[in-house]
């Protein structure tokens, strides 16, 4: 892998997620089979948290011991950020320490700047802008299920958020369609969508229905992400009706899988019954979050 980083997904060539997927397949092999894999022995993940997380945090603490190395949990609260330390000092002291940071915060904008001021390996483990960890694991899971990304379509229902974006920005260099049904006004981001109309087949439109059909995989995620929790009532009226549910998924292929990042609101953006349904798919996706983790954390820092 020639990136230094994980910044976004598009910053990715399909070779690159390519040679990703591939480890994060070994290595849940040799998981699975109990086989060691100390690829990382004495290296230390410093992991810092603006935004609070359950699976980012355990699969990220869980994957680097897994590995043989280190991780340091770093809340706001215990960094000089909190009370006002620019990131691009923070990036300097904690490269002189740390082998890699995972960061998991707000403005896509840090997570740069710790790229552009340190000197070690940076991975986002979200911002409002991107999530690429959650999307590796994403595709990770569909070619488990499918065994190709070749002729399938994956439709993404509600919010265009960072989960929005960077499936857009994975599955279309993965050489998969994406179509997105969100309201007008809660659309992904403009330039990615234009890109994505250039390099693949895209569409992002209002109509649930005709997004959804002969879909092979369906996405959804919570209508207000952390950080909107004081627009979770205009967002409630905002998305009413993009909710994945039987009716839905009857016009999907037969053998459709449901993913979810979770936590999902069951009775909002996805049904109990659909989630229920799905629940191998969705909580196998949830365990590929490690794997596929692993895999970026052993090409990044090894």
């Amino acid at each position: 892998m020639t990136q230094k980083h994980l910044l976004k997904l598009a910053d990715l060539t399909s070779e690159e997620i390519t040679e990703i997927l591939d480890l994060a397949d070994q290595l849940k092999y040799e998981r699975k089979n109990g086989i060691e894999h100390k690829h990382l022995a004495g290296k230390t993940l410093g992991m810092i948290f603006q935004k609070s997380s359950t699976r980012t945090r355990v699969s990220f603490e869980t994957g680097i011991y897994q590995l043989g190395g280190v991780g340091l949990f770093l809340s706001a609260n215990d960094l000089q950020l909190g009370r006002g330390e620019p990131i691009k000092d923070t990036a300097r002291v904690l490269s002189r320490y740390l082998d890699g940071i995972m960061i998991r915060t707000y403005k896509q904008s840090d997570v740069e700047d710790l790229a552009a001021y340190g000197s070690i390996p940076i991975i986002n483990g979200l911002t409002d802008y991107a999530h690429p960890c959650q999307v590796l694991a994403d595709l990770m899971t569909i070619r488990e299920y499918k065994k190709t990304f070749h002729n399938l379509k994956l439709t993404f229902v509600g919010d265009g958020n960072n989960m929005a974006n960077s499936l857009i920005a994975g599955c279309i260099k993965m050489g998969m369609e994406v179509a997105i049904a969100c309201p007008k006004n809660y659309r992904p981001d403009a330039a990615l969508m234009a890109w994505a109309k250039e390099n693949g087949k895209f569409t992002c439109t209002e109509d649930i229905a005709a997004a959804i059909k002969d879909a092979d995989v369906v996405y959804t995620d919570v209508w207000a992400s952390m950080g909107q929790e004081g627009e979770a009532a205009e967002r409630r009226k905002a998305f009413e009706g993009y909710q994945v549910n039987d009716g839905y998924m009857a016009l999907t292929h037969k053998d459709c899988m449901v993913l979810h990042c979770l936590p999902a609101h069951r009775g909002e953006e996805i049904t109990d019954a659909v989630m229920e349904a799905h629940a191998g798919e969705i909580f196998e996706e949830a365990e590929n979050r490690l794997h596929a983790q692993k895999a970026v954390m052993v090409l990044l820092m090894k």
